[in-house]
């Protein structure tokens, strides 16, 4: 029985690889093509000269816009499909193809405004479709850990994520962009090279997916011979669960709640963080690139350590103190001026983000009955879809009353310190049971 137990423990090692590489090659659309490179490159080269009084980077937002609100509706119905009829890992799969195949139909995005169309609409499908996948991909984080592992484990998943951004931001910087082509001396006529960049960022995240779809078995059903539903059907039955959960598991409910605001705040720093960093601090604008490999590589790290803390204490006091160090860091960095002060508080600051998105995973997995992961996790997507704008909005307007883009981190501060304050009554998950001496 015992030399059955290593080959047992090399399974599920090898799962949880497997697992990880998936977020790694993710990185590919997150990194390049939603955030440094690809959107740019629609912005500022395709959309160049575009008729008309609205501007292309109003066009991108509506755009990213629409696939969220999109994603807000379909999520907890299409993760309550999948739990109901044991397809978790298959519908990864699909909206994991599909987005896939729009990154790799970025190559025909030319700059010339006559391309905005097209590339606004892979970028929306592309975005739609990678949230879809990251449902059922964070529904399966249960499958692969134990209640003794599960912090470590989606630590490892976060921090593979963002070393793999590392990676592919690096090589496509080296290889295809510095110096008009790179390395490779790639032509950038029609911004041939970025378009190749999101053509190799969709062979990326499909190299890198597949595993994930070798080594992790289907979770079974939910339910035995569960009755296909409609639409309709499936959203009334939405509702009754919900109904029912509130009845059961408040706290469950209440979490969803919290997250979706603090989860907002989190991604405005990365939404804002570069801009910030150049108009408030001085950054030059190349050091940028350079500050965020070292932001995720400090992000990496924090997740990581953030996941031990988690499997000892539970997730809600990695969370709750993650949010408490971003609010003081913050603070501290809302009087500071100069380069060097953003790059030591900065980096700080990135230290904690990388614990509160991990283990906000591994508090709803703890919290989510057996079964139901992927209807809760489509919630946890369109809960944070319902105010996404709070934090955006509240920078714009900060910055607008007091005139100043400094101003605009008090909003991001704003919007961390009421997803805490809505948190902090929040009753924590069970712990894992110790493991016997």
């Amino acid at each position: 029985m015992s030399s059955r137990a290593p080959e047992k423990d090399a399974g599920t090692r090898r799962r949880i690889v497997a697992w990880g590489l998936w977020d790694w090659g993710s990185s590919g659309f997150n990194v390049i093509v939603l955030t440094f490179v690809f959107s740019v490159y629609l912005t500022d080269s395709v959309g160049k000269g575009l008729p008309g009084s609205i501007s292309a980077n109003s066009w991108l937002g509506w755009a990213v816009g629409a696939s969220g609100l999109i994603v807000a509706l379909m999520a907890p119905v299409i993760g309550q499909s999948a739990d109901r009829a044991g397809r978790r890992l298959r519908s990864t799969g699909l909206w994991t193809a599909a987005c896939v195949l729009c990154l790799l139909a970025m190559i025909a995005v030319r700059a010339d405004h006559h391309y905005l169309w097209l590339g606004l609409l892979l970028l929306g499908g592309a975005s739609l479709f990678y949230e879809l996948a990251v449902v059922g991909y964070n529904a399966i984080l249960r499958q692969i850990s134990t209640p003794e592992t599960i912090g470590r484990v989606s630590g490892f998943g976060w921090s593979m994520g963002y070393f793999g951004g590392i990676v592919a931001l690096l090589a496509a910087y080296v290889l295809l962009i510095a110096d008009d082509g790179g390395l490779l001396g790639v032509s950038t006529e029609d911004g041939f090279n970025i378009r190749l960049v999101a053509l190799l960022s969709g062979i990326w995240f499909a190299v890198f997916a597949i595993p994930l779809f070798r080594m992790v078995p289907e979770a079974p059903a939910a339910l035995e011979r569960a009755p296909r539903l409609g639409v309709a059907a499936s959203y009334r039955k939405l509702f009754r669960d919900l109904r029912d959960l509130y009845r059961a598991s408040p706290h469950t409910v209440y979490f969803l709640a919290a997250s979706a605001l603090y989860r907002d705040g989190l991604a405005a720093v990365f939404t804002f963080g570069g801009v910030l960093a150049v108009t408030v601090y001085g950054i030059a604008a190349d050091d940028v690139l350079i500050f965020g490999v070292a932001a995720n590589v400090v992000s990496a790290v924090g997740a990581l350590a953030g996941g031990r803390l988690d499997d000892r204490r539970g997730p809600k006091i990695v969370v709750t103190g993650s949010l408490i160090g971003m609010i003081a860091v913050g603070v501290v960095l809302l009087f500071l001026s100069g380069p060097t002060a953003f790059w030591i508080f900065g980096l700080a600051l990135c230290l904690f983000v990388g614990p509160a998105q991990s283990s906000s995973r591994t508090y709803l997995t703890r919290l989510t009955p057996v079964g139901q992961e992927g209807q809760l996790f489509g919630l946890y997507a369109t809960t944070g879809r319902a105010v996404s704008f709070l934090a955006p909005t509240l920078v714009g307007l900060f910055t607008y009353l007091f005139a100043t883009d400094r101003a605009g981190m008090a909003g991001i501060l704003l919007v961390l310190a009421l997803g805490l304050l809505a948190l902090w009554k929040v009753r924590a998950p069970a712990p894992a049971v110790a493991p016997a001496a």
